[in-house]
């Protein structure tokens, strides 16, 4: 297989861009396991007191991820965001105002391999939510599994991001006063399996939880579509039925986390590795869906909000598809 080399002559900042997007690839797919190994690590050397204090706070705090994190602005405000931003590049367009008295719960399609459409949007102030939306808190959420990782917790924490589980995504959307927006991928780790270029498959048919969810706490619902989000990378063919398939999914039912066996490109040449191509990512955020605070709806009001969110995902993806090179035939694939 022939190797093409990048030029020797790169700019300097293409040259950062990588490097954050490095880092960024990282952090998402061996920080956590490399915190956990630290941490065991230090207790076998003289400066175990390092895991001793932290495995006490971690105990103090122990409950911070599901009262709405602790995000650090100052961090999501680096310049480092806007190199990860241009190397794809990621951009976040709005179609419709979002009031900041009330609060949403935003439904990300599609999850990708490493949705890094979502968190480059909803984790960074690089693509400009806080001027698009003012006055509106994203929280994005991601596996509760990552949390309990020491070190990797207080990190991922800092951007914003909390866990999935029921508890902790209704805790910004139980303050009054609204200003606070749950984003979350809805097709979750399954979805990841679908994520091939050109594939516009959607787990969504099944997944009401999210609208339940919004219905209990008056929350309105809002529609993102990322364009370019399973474009970034390759993914071994996998289609259901296949062994391979039945592995992964085996494997996702028991760990929590699906496995696709994903590649691109690499650091120092564009021929095969883990580095995301640098292809355009243009996330959509739609019109809000307005929604009645209602403890305990019936199935009936269940299932005719969760297919009014499906026509609207299905109209949002119809109306801009055209803009961001999709064919005019292809449609949305809820499965």
């Amino acid at each position: 297989m022939k190797i093409d080399f990048a030029p020797l002559d790169l700019p300097m900042h293409r040259r950062l861009q990588t490097a954050v997007v490095l880092q960024w690839v990282f952090s998402f797919l061996a920080l956590a396991p490399t915190c956990i190994v630290l941490f065991f690590y230090l207790l076998f050397t003289r400066f175990w007191l390092i895991s001793v204090l932290y495995a006490v706070w971690w105990f103090i705090d122990y409950d911070t991820p599901l009262r709405g994190g602790r995000r650090v602005p100052f961090l999501c405000g680096l310049k480092v965001w806007e190199y990860m931003r241009d190397y794809f590049p990621i951009k976040l367009v709005k179609t419709a105002d979002l009031d900041p008295k009330h609060n949403y719960v935003m439904g990300f399609h599609p999850h990708g391999v490493l949705v890094a459409g979502a968190f480059a949007n909803f984790c960074t102030y690089a693509t400009g939510f806080r001027q698009l939306f003012p006055g509106l808190t994203s929280y994005l959420l991601m596996l509760p599994l990552w949390f309990r990782a020491p070190f990797f917790r207080d990190y991922i924490m800092c951007a914003g991001l909390i866990p999935s589980d029921k508890d902790s995504a209704k805790y910004p959307l139980s303050k009054r006063g609204g200003g606070n927006a749950v984003v979350i991928a809805v097709g979750g780790a399954p979805e990841a399996l679908d994520a091939h270029p050109g594939s516009y498959n959607v787990l969504l048919a099944k997944k009401k939880g999210f609208i339940k969810m919004a219905m209990e706490h008056g929350a309105h619902l809002v529609p993102v579509f990322s364009f370019g989000e399973n474009e970034v990378f390759d993914q071994v063919e996998n289609p259901r039925g296949t062994w391979l398939r039945w592995t992964q999914e085996r494997l996702q039912s028991i760990m929590g986390i699906s496995l696709p066996l994903f590649h691109a490109r690499g650091i120092f040449q564009y021929s095969f590795g883990l580095m995301p191509y640098r292809k355009p990512i243009s996330t959509v955020v739609g019109r809000p869906i307005r929604v009645e605070r209602n403890e305990k709806p019936t199935a009936e009001e269940l299932d005719a909000l969760h297919q009014r969110y499906m026509d609207e995902l299905s109209n949002l993806f119809d109306e801009h598809k055209g803009n961001y090179g999709v064919d005019k035939d292809t449609h949305l694939n809820f499965v």
